[in-house]
Protein backbone atom coordinates (compact mmCIF):
# COMPACT_ATOMS: atom_id res chain seq x y z
CA UNK A 1 0.00 0.00 0.00
CA UNK A 2 1.34 3.42 -0.97
CA UNK A 3 1.18 5.49 2.20
CA UNK A 4 1.89 8.68 0.24
CA UNK A 5 -1.44 8.45 -1.57
CA UNK A 6 -3.53 7.02 1.25
CA UNK A 7 -5.50 9.10 3.72
CA UNK A 8 -6.57 7.57 6.99
CA UNK A 9 -10.22 7.66 7.98
CA UNK A 10 -9.38 10.00 10.86
CA UNK A 11 -8.06 12.54 8.37
CA UNK A 12 -11.13 12.59 6.10
CA UNK A 13 -12.49 16.13 6.10
CA UNK A 14 -16.19 15.60 5.46
CA UNK A 15 -18.09 18.91 5.45
CA UNK A 16 -20.28 18.48 8.52
CA UNK A 17 -21.56 22.03 8.99
CA UNK A 18 -21.37 25.62 7.75
CA UNK A 19 -21.22 28.37 10.38
CA UNK A 20 -21.76 32.01 9.45
CA UNK A 21 -20.12 34.52 11.75
CA UNK A 22 -22.40 37.53 12.21
CA UNK A 23 -22.27 40.81 14.08
CA UNK A 24 -25.90 40.70 15.24
CA UNK A 25 -26.90 37.16 16.15
CA UNK A 26 -30.59 37.78 16.85
CA UNK A 27 -31.08 39.81 13.67
CA UNK A 28 -29.38 37.07 11.65
CA UNK A 29 -31.59 34.42 13.21
CA UNK A 30 -34.71 36.37 12.29
CA UNK A 31 -33.52 36.83 8.72
CA UNK A 32 -32.54 33.22 8.09
CA UNK A 33 -35.71 31.91 9.68
CA UNK A 34 -37.77 34.14 7.36
CA UNK A 35 -35.59 33.25 4.35
CA UNK A 36 -36.15 29.56 5.05
CA UNK A 37 -32.56 28.29 5.20
CA UNK A 38 -32.03 28.19 8.97
CA UNK A 39 -31.79 24.38 9.02
CA UNK A 40 -28.81 24.40 6.64
CA UNK A 41 -26.49 26.74 8.53
CA UNK A 42 -25.27 27.62 12.00
CA UNK A 43 -24.78 31.12 13.34
CA UNK A 44 -22.41 32.55 15.91
CA UNK A 45 -21.55 36.09 16.96
CA UNK A 46 -18.22 37.52 15.88
CA UNK A 47 -16.56 40.91 15.80
CA UNK A 48 -14.20 39.82 13.01
CA UNK A 49 -13.85 42.55 10.41
CA UNK A 50 -14.10 42.21 6.65
CA UNK A 51 -14.61 44.52 3.69
CA UNK A 52 -15.85 43.77 0.19
CA UNK A 53 -16.20 40.26 -1.22
CA UNK A 54 -15.63 37.53 1.37
CA UNK A 55 -14.67 34.96 -1.23
CA UNK A 56 -17.62 32.58 -1.00
CA UNK A 57 -21.32 32.26 -1.71
CA UNK A 58 -24.09 29.88 -0.73
CA UNK A 59 -26.32 28.74 -3.57
CA UNK A 60 -29.82 27.28 -3.44
CA UNK A 61 -30.94 25.03 -6.27
CA UNK A 62 -34.73 24.90 -6.61
CA UNK A 63 -37.30 23.42 -8.99
CA UNK A 64 -38.35 26.33 -11.19
CA UNK A 65 -38.40 30.10 -11.88
CA UNK A 66 -41.46 30.77 -9.71
CA UNK A 67 -39.72 29.19 -6.73
CA UNK A 68 -36.61 31.28 -7.42
CA UNK A 69 -38.76 34.42 -7.47
CA UNK A 70 -40.39 33.41 -4.19
CA UNK A 71 -37.09 32.94 -2.35
CA UNK A 72 -35.66 36.17 -3.75
CA UNK A 73 -38.77 38.13 -2.75
CA UNK A 74 -38.77 36.61 0.73
CA UNK A 75 -35.11 37.49 1.23
CA UNK A 76 -35.60 41.09 0.10
CA UNK A 77 -38.71 41.47 2.28
CA UNK A 78 -36.65 40.22 5.24
CA UNK A 79 -33.94 42.83 4.66
CA UNK A 80 -31.58 41.42 2.01
CA UNK A 81 -30.10 43.60 -0.72
CA UNK A 82 -30.88 42.57 -4.30
CA UNK A 83 -27.53 42.24 -6.10
CA UNK A 84 -28.84 40.68 -9.33
CA UNK A 85 -32.55 40.45 -10.15
CA UNK A 86 -33.70 36.99 -11.16
CA UNK A 87 -33.43 36.55 -14.91
CA UNK A 88 -33.01 33.90 -17.61
CA UNK A 89 -29.57 32.87 -18.82
CA UNK A 90 -28.02 30.17 -20.97
CA UNK A 91 -27.98 27.74 -18.03
CA UNK A 92 -31.40 28.50 -16.52
CA UNK A 93 -32.88 31.16 -14.25
CA UNK A 94 -31.55 32.78 -11.09
CA UNK A 95 -30.93 35.81 -8.92
CA UNK A 96 -28.50 36.95 -6.22
CA UNK A 97 -29.16 38.58 -2.84
CA UNK A 98 -26.95 39.69 0.03
CA UNK A 99 -28.16 39.00 3.55
CA UNK A 100 -27.98 41.78 6.18
CA UNK A 101 -24.95 40.02 7.72
CA UNK A 102 -23.10 40.29 4.39
CA UNK A 103 -23.39 36.68 3.18
CA UNK A 104 -24.22 36.42 -0.52
CA UNK A 105 -26.84 33.90 -1.61
CA UNK A 106 -27.62 32.76 -5.14
CA UNK A 107 -30.99 31.18 -5.87
CA UNK A 108 -31.17 29.32 -9.17
CA UNK A 109 -32.83 26.62 -11.26
CA UNK A 110 -31.81 24.88 -14.46
CA UNK A 111 -35.43 25.12 -15.65
CA UNK A 112 -36.39 28.11 -17.80
CA UNK A 113 -40.14 27.51 -17.54
CA UNK A 114 -42.37 26.50 -14.66
CA UNK A 115 -43.94 23.07 -14.88
CA UNK A 116 -45.55 23.27 -11.43
CA UNK A 117 -46.55 25.93 -8.86
CA UNK A 118 -43.94 27.66 -6.69
CA UNK A 119 -42.89 25.84 -3.54
CA UNK A 120 -40.65 26.52 -0.56
CA UNK A 121 -38.64 23.36 -1.20
CA UNK A 122 -34.86 23.49 -1.62
CA UNK A 123 -33.35 20.76 -3.79
CA UNK A 124 -29.72 21.44 -2.95
CA UNK A 125 -27.50 23.85 -1.03
CA UNK A 126 -23.98 24.40 -2.36
CA UNK A 127 -21.14 26.26 -0.66
CA UNK A 128 -18.98 27.79 -3.41
CA UNK A 129 -15.49 28.77 -2.29
CA UNK A 130 -13.77 31.35 -4.47
CA UNK A 131 -10.16 30.20 -4.89
CA UNK A 132 -7.09 31.41 -6.75
CA UNK A 133 -6.08 28.01 -8.19
CA UNK A 134 -8.92 25.52 -8.60
CA UNK A 135 -6.65 22.61 -9.55
CA UNK A 136 -4.31 23.09 -6.59
CA UNK A 137 -7.11 23.54 -4.07
CA UNK A 138 -9.00 20.57 -5.54
CA UNK A 139 -5.93 18.40 -4.98
CA UNK A 140 -5.57 19.76 -1.45
CA UNK A 141 -9.10 18.60 -0.62
CA UNK A 142 -8.59 15.25 -2.35
CA UNK A 143 -5.64 14.85 -0.01
CA UNK A 144 -8.00 15.52 2.89
CA UNK A 145 -10.22 12.64 1.79
CA UNK A 146 -12.86 14.36 -0.35
CA UNK A 147 -14.00 12.77 -3.63
CA UNK A 148 -14.34 14.85 -6.79
CA UNK A 149 -17.79 14.49 -8.36
CA UNK A 150 -17.40 17.03 -11.19
CA UNK A 151 -14.40 18.93 -12.51
CA UNK A 152 -14.02 21.41 -15.34
CA UNK A 153 -10.27 21.95 -15.61
CA UNK A 154 -9.07 24.97 -13.69
CA UNK A 155 -12.49 26.65 -13.62
CA UNK A 156 -14.72 24.61 -11.32
CA UNK A 157 -14.69 21.52 -9.12
CA UNK A 158 -17.46 19.91 -7.11
CA UNK A 159 -17.08 17.29 -4.40
CA UNK A 160 -19.35 14.35 -3.73
CA UNK A 161 -21.60 15.20 -0.78
CA UNK A 162 -21.67 13.15 2.36
CA UNK A 163 -25.09 11.85 3.41
CA UNK A 164 -24.67 13.44 6.82
CA UNK A 165 -24.00 16.92 5.40
CA UNK A 166 -26.82 19.24 4.30
CA UNK A 167 -24.43 21.28 2.13
CA UNK A 168 -22.34 20.34 -0.91
CA UNK A 169 -18.84 21.83 -1.33
CA UNK A 170 -17.58 23.27 -4.63
CA UNK A 171 -14.68 25.43 -5.86
CA UNK A 172 -14.79 28.30 -8.35
CA UNK A 173 -12.21 30.81 -9.52
CA UNK A 174 -12.49 33.74 -7.12
CA UNK A 175 -12.74 36.47 -9.76
CA UNK A 176 -15.14 34.44 -11.87
CA UNK A 177 -17.34 33.85 -8.82
CA UNK A 178 -17.39 37.56 -7.96
CA UNK A 179 -18.30 38.41 -11.55
CA UNK A 180 -21.11 35.88 -11.52
CA UNK A 181 -22.46 37.42 -8.30
CA UNK A 182 -22.15 40.98 -9.62
CA UNK A 183 -19.68 42.22 -7.00
CA UNK A 184 -16.05 43.43 -7.11
CA UNK A 185 -13.57 40.63 -6.43
CA UNK A 186 -11.51 42.62 -3.95
CA UNK A 187 -12.01 42.09 -0.24
CA UNK A 188 -10.00 42.16 2.97
CA UNK A 189 -10.21 40.68 6.43
CA UNK A 190 -12.13 37.67 7.69
CA UNK A 191 -14.11 35.32 5.45
CA UNK A 192 -16.65 35.28 8.33
CA UNK A 193 -17.36 31.62 7.79
CA UNK A 194 -16.22 28.46 9.55
CA UNK A 195 -16.50 24.96 8.12
CA UNK A 196 -17.14 22.04 10.43
CA UNK A 197 -14.96 19.00 9.71
CA UNK A 198 -15.32 15.42 10.82
CA UNK A 199 -11.52 15.41 11.05
CA UNK A 200 -9.02 17.74 12.68
CA UNK A 201 -8.85 21.52 12.30
CA UNK A 202 -6.97 22.93 9.31
CA UNK A 203 -6.87 25.90 6.94
CA UNK A 204 -7.04 25.49 3.17
CA UNK A 205 -4.75 27.26 0.65
CA UNK A 206 -7.16 30.21 0.34
CA UNK A 207 -7.48 30.83 4.06
CA UNK A 208 -10.83 29.15 4.69
CA UNK A 209 -10.77 27.73 8.21
CA UNK A 210 -12.06 24.28 9.08
CA UNK A 211 -12.64 23.27 12.67
CA UNK A 212 -13.62 20.06 14.40
CA UNK A 213 -17.40 19.91 14.17
CA UNK A 214 -19.26 20.00 17.46
CA UNK A 215 -21.27 16.84 18.05
CA UNK A 216 -25.05 17.21 17.81
CA UNK A 217 -26.85 18.08 21.03
CA UNK A 218 -28.15 15.01 22.87
CA UNK A 219 -31.84 14.29 22.43
CA UNK A 220 -33.79 14.80 25.67
CA UNK A 221 -34.91 11.51 27.14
Amino acid sequence: MDMATTTSTADHAVLASVTLEVADLEAARRFYDAFGVDTYIRLRPSDAHSTGFRGFTLALTVSGPATVDGFVATAVDAGAALLKPATKSLWGYGGVVQAPDGTIWKIATSAKKDTSPATREIDEVVLLLGVEDVKATRQFYVGRGLTVAKSFGGKYAEFAPDQSSPVKLALYKRRALAKDLGVPADGTGSHRIALGSTADAFTDPDGFAWEAAAPPAPTPS
